[in-house]
């Protein structure tokens, strides 16, 4: 019954709508993810919306890195947004089906914010080797506009990714393809299914992902470089256990956020593995998001002194 099921959609137009086929190959994965990515999910919701509000509401939390932080985690749960809750609908029942408009749109949000948390991410070290090589001059450097500049400057670059290569994925000829093994509209689970040669678009995606990926990721690469050499000249053990503190939670959103971007989007396309691309998916579109707030909490002193004083106010 649920092989007809899939089928009879299948046969339905593939101008209107789509088939995510997710995990329909393996029915009870469905019912044990569908459980797994609920909890996960809330989780996220709840973490992401405690850190933003916790550094509005704190005053001693009014500083760059906290605003930077709220931009992550607004970022974070928009990400998670733009396809888990399809997901759910998806693992919950027999209908795999989203619409051509829901498709476009998943794409658009998930190319938009995955551009912008590349930069954000690189803001984020300039922030930070700002803060340990130049503390003197870091009030002064890291001013309220030029936040804002730099915050403007990710999401811009966000949605300019989306501008070029959502429309160039969606106008891709498919002759009737409407079956995405995947279990979101994502860019090279779309360009798989196409009926002409993609190299152009492929080589399209690669340069874009050299410059979205590997261009932020330099820079962090270089601050951190700078940050370790201020660090070894610290003589206080307390001084570095402090500046190891202050950078630790950034470079572990770092690697997690990265490492799985780089695997996905810096190889050839038809190469990588569907079961190894979706789970990766599911791990930065979902268990990233979710670990982000964990780790700030978790490994930050003001973080979590801002939260009792809010739980203790009157």
């Amino acid at each position: 019954m649920h092989a007809l099921t899939i089928d009879a959609m299948i046969n339905q137009s593939c101008q209107e709508q789509f088939i995510l086929l997710g995990f329909s190959d393996r029915p009870r994965l469905e019912s044990i993810l569908f459980v797994f990515v609920l909890i996960f999910y809330l989780v996220t919701l709840v973490g992401n919306i405690i850190i933003i509000l916790v550094s509005y509401l704190d005053p001693c939390l009014h500083t760059p890195m906290y605003f930077f932080l709220t931009n992550l985690s607004f970022l974070d749960l928009c990400f998670t947004t733009s396809s888990i809750p399809q997901l759910l609908f998806n693992l919950g029942g027999q209908d795999k089906s989203i619409s051509y408009i829901g498709c476009a749109v998943q794409l658009f949000m998930f190319l938009g914010l995955g551009g912008t948390e590349c930069v954000l991410l690189a803001v984020m070290a300039y922030d930070r080797f700002t803060a340990i090589c130049k503390p003197l001059h870091y009030s002064v450097i890291m001013h309220s506009q030029l936040c804002w500049k730099l915050v403007s400057v990710a999401w811009s670059v966000g949605l300019l990714n989306s501008l070029v290569m959502s429309p160039v994925t969606m106008k891709l000829p498919r002759c009737g393809r409407c079956q995405v093994r995947h279990f979101l509209c994502e860019m090279p689970a779309l360009i798989k299914i196409a009926c002409v040669n993609t190299v152009a678009v492929e080589s399209t995606v690669f340069i874009l992902s050299v410059i979205i990926v590997l261009v932020p990721l330099t820079l962090i690469l270089i601050s951190y470089s700078y940050i370790a050499l201020a660090v070894m000249r610290i003589k206080s053990a307390s001084g570095r256990r402090k500046a190891f503190n202050t950078c630790g939670s950034h470079l572990t959103v770092v690697s997690l956020f990265y490492g799985n971007i780089i695997y996905m989007y810096m190889q050839p396309g038809h190469k990588a593995s569907q079961d190894q691309g979706k789970f990766l998916t599911l791990f930065y579109n979902l268990v990233t998001p979710m670990l982000n707030p964990v780790i700030y909490t978790l490994r930050n002193k003001d973080v979590k002194g801002a939260l009792k004083r809010l739980v203790t106010r009157k």
